[in-house]
């Protein structure tokens, strides 16, 4: 049976709506909403030695829930949309039998559901892109059973995360764990709202770090953790033992949509670099230079007669980005980065990525096996489409 990388919305289809002359509109901010973001962040010592000796586990994790929960919240969204007609209206003689001018057009609302984490007692929501992508209403309700429509601070579809904001008193939030403690093995406790079904906990462990899954982002080094996630778990909180965010459910990896002990969540880490962003520019701003890498091994040196040098081949370069400008081009053999050596595709991305445009950048390639330094100008990264 083949499996495949699903995002956890679902989405779950509760109603099937027809629109009789209204659509709920909820604004989308063009501009961020200039709240002062305070990300409370876990201050503690590690011990000078990790112990070898075996302990008992915790008989209960009630107390690191207690502390996470209140700050995981259930997203509903509501999206307008119309659909083609049906082929019988489309048929000319029907219309005129039933004296239309042209196919009616049917709409109806979908709506489907997610999860979200309260970073902030200013009301920033951090929950992943797809749970609200495109949608024209979003409600948000908290653990302590209030209900508030969300507005969208920003979003970036390239790490599928996305910052909204609610205005409300006395908002719980969770506290940041440092994710680079995290050990594999370590226990871990996924909150969200599985099919709907309301706040749901489950428990598993971490079951990998730094996993790449390009097929999800080109951006993220995942978590990989065995805890039960569902669908309607996106967006929700993945904690450590001691209640402490230490990342975004996002995906599972499953043939059948359900959980099979293989989910993925966004580090807090990356995510918290990602807020920064789109609270002060609404969206996330990365470098680009337009080159498509591609590591040079022995036999791909042999078959295309090339030096058996280390480095990243360049197999497309971006018309009229700034490689192209700059002179790059197919063929070239990447050997080093402002003077640091470069044998991976994804440590050359990230290095470009963390550049702010109008950085520049000494690219070294091998041409014809003669080596040249050329200097390029990086630009932004292109926004991706929304699905």
């Amino acid at each position: 049976m083949k499996s495949v990388i699903r995002p956890l919305i679902g989405p779950v289809l509760y109603g099937l709506i027809f629109a009789a002359g209204y659509i709920l509109i909820v604004e989308r901010t063009s501009q961020p909403i200039r709240h002062e973001v305070v990300l409370v962040e876990k201050q503690f010592t590690e011990p000078a030695q990790q112990s070898t000796v075996a302990v008992s586990e915790p008989v209960s994790y009630a107390d690191a829930v207690a502390r996470a929960q209140p700050a995981v919240v259930n997203i509903a969204t509501s999206k307008l949309v119309t659909e083609r007609p049906l082929p019988l209206f489309q048929d000319p003689n029907v219309q005129r039998f039933f004296g239309l001018n042209r196919a009616p057009r049917r709409q109806r609302m979908l709506q489907s559901l997610g999860s979200g984490v309260i970073i902030s007692t200013s009301g920033y929501i951090l929950t992943n892109n797809h749970v609200i992508d495109q949608a024209d209403q979003i409600k948000v309700g908290l653990a302590d059973g209030r209900e508030s429509e969300a507005l969208v601070v920003g979003t970036d579809p390239e790490t599928d995360l996305a910052l909204l904001y609610i205005d409300m008193p006395d908002l719980p939030s969770v506290t940041m764990a440092h994710t680079e403690n995290l050990r594999v093995g370590d226990v871990v406790l996924a909150i969200g709202n599985p099919f709907g079904v309301g706040q749901t906990v489950t428990k598993g462990i971490v079951s990998a770090l730094g996993r790449h899954q390009s097929d999800l982002s080109s951006f993220v080094d995942f978590i990989q953790t065995d805890a039960a996630i569902n669908p309607g778990n996106s967006g929700g909180a993945l904690i450590n033992a001691y209640g402490d965010l230490i990342g975004i459910n996002t995906a599972i990896y499953s043939s059948s949509g359900g959980s099979h002990g293989i989910g993925f969540a966004i580090p807090i880490t990356t995510a918290t670099q990602v807020v920064k962003q789109l609270v002060q520019f609404g969206q996330v701003i990365r470098g680009w230079v337009g080159i498509e890498p591609q590591v040079l091994n022995p036999v791909l040196a042999k078959a295309l007669n090339l030096p058996n040098i280390q480095g990243l081949l360049v197999v497309g370069v971006a018309r009229n980005g700034p490689a192209h400008q700059a002179g790059i081009r197919p063929g070239d053999i990447i050997t080093h980065m402002n003077g640091s050596a470069i044998t991976d595709p994804r440590a050359a991305m990230e290095m470009i990525s963390n550049m702010q445009p109008g950085a520049k950048v000494t690219i070294r390639v091998n041409r014809e096996n003669e080596p040249l330094d050329i200097l390029v100008v990086v630009a932004a990264r292109p926004t991706p489409q929304s699905s």
